[in-house]
Order: structure tokens, then C-alpha cells, then sequence
């Protein structure tokens, strides 16, 4: 009996060695195995200038802003997470559970979010849309170098 007793502590020990490394190189692994997420939206001529296009099920906003660029906006609020809805009427964003406000280029209108909308990577080729979900920019100010002409 202590035979048995010392392998299944022998086994026990092995398997928590293994846990370990699997856990510090796990994430390493994914980081470098992520690949881009890709999506076509569209053609470019599909989305009039001055609009919002809600992709609710890839969370984000496509935004044709008035001057013809594009910007893909999470629906992610800055403030603590809730998902922003888009109020054509007052060509805002407005967040439900904190009344945080951002504008049509996702900068902040009203706190309590701390800092503007994350923002996707845009691609346009061939006269199509296309944005990268593989993941959000955070953003500390609106810069027009964030905005994407087709």
C-alpha cells in the first residue's frame, strides 16, 4: 500500500510540473498562432457619407463620416463595458447605464467614460470594406490619421 501511495503522489507531482509550464507558455503560443479576423462589410459605395452601421453580432460600429472616411467603432464603452447604442436623431452614441456620450467619431461628449471609443483596423481594396476583429485599439484622443479614405 505505501508502494501505491508513493507513485499516485510521484503521478500528482508530474501532472502540477506540467500544469505549470502549460500555463506560462500557453498564452504565448496563442498570441503567436492569432491570426487575422478579417471581414468584408461591403462596397464602399453601400455606405452613403454621414451614416452608422451597426454590426451588433461582431460588436462595432461602421462609421461614414460626413467628409467620405470610414472608422469601425467598438460598441464597447470605455467607462465600464456596456455596449453603446447609436441615436441617429442626435448623431450620437450614447451608453445606457452610466449616460456617458460620444460623438459620430466615437470622441467623448460627456464623462463619465475616460477616453474615446476603440477602434478596429480598417482595409479598403478593390472597393470594399473590410475590418480586422482580431483586436480593439484603444484610442486616447480622435486623430484624422484614424480615419480611412477609400
Amino acid at each position: 500500500m505505501n508502494k501505491l501511495w508513493k507513485w499516485l503522489g510521484i503521478i500528482a507531482a508530474l501532472e502540477a510540473v506540467g500544469a505549470t509550464f502549460s500555463f506560462f507558455w500557453s498564452d504565448n503560443k496563442a498570441k503567436k498562432l492569432k491570426s487575422k479576423d478579417l471581414r468584408t462589410l461591403g462596397k464602399v459605395k453601400e455606405f452613403k457619407p454621414g451614416t452608422v452601421t451597426p454590426f451588433r453580432g461582431s460588436r462595432f460600429y461602421l462609421v461614414r463620416l460626413k467628409d467620405g472616411g470610414f472608422l469601425a467603432l467598438s460598441l464597447t464603452c470605455t467607462h465600464l463595458g456596456c455596449s453603446v447604442d447609436w441615436v441617429p436623431t442626435k448623431d450620437e452614441f450614447v451608453c445606457p447605464c452610466h449616460a456617458s456620450v460620444y460623438n459620430m467619431d466615437g470622441a467623448v461628449v460627456r464623462s463619465p467614460a475616460p477616453r474615446p471609443l476603440s477602434i478596429y483596423k480598417l482595409i479598403i481594396e478593390g472597393g470594399l470594406v473590410k475590418v480586422d476583429l482580431s483586436n480593439s485599439i484603444p484610442r486616447k484622443f480622435f486623430d484624422k490619421q484614424q480615419v480611412v479614405y477609400a
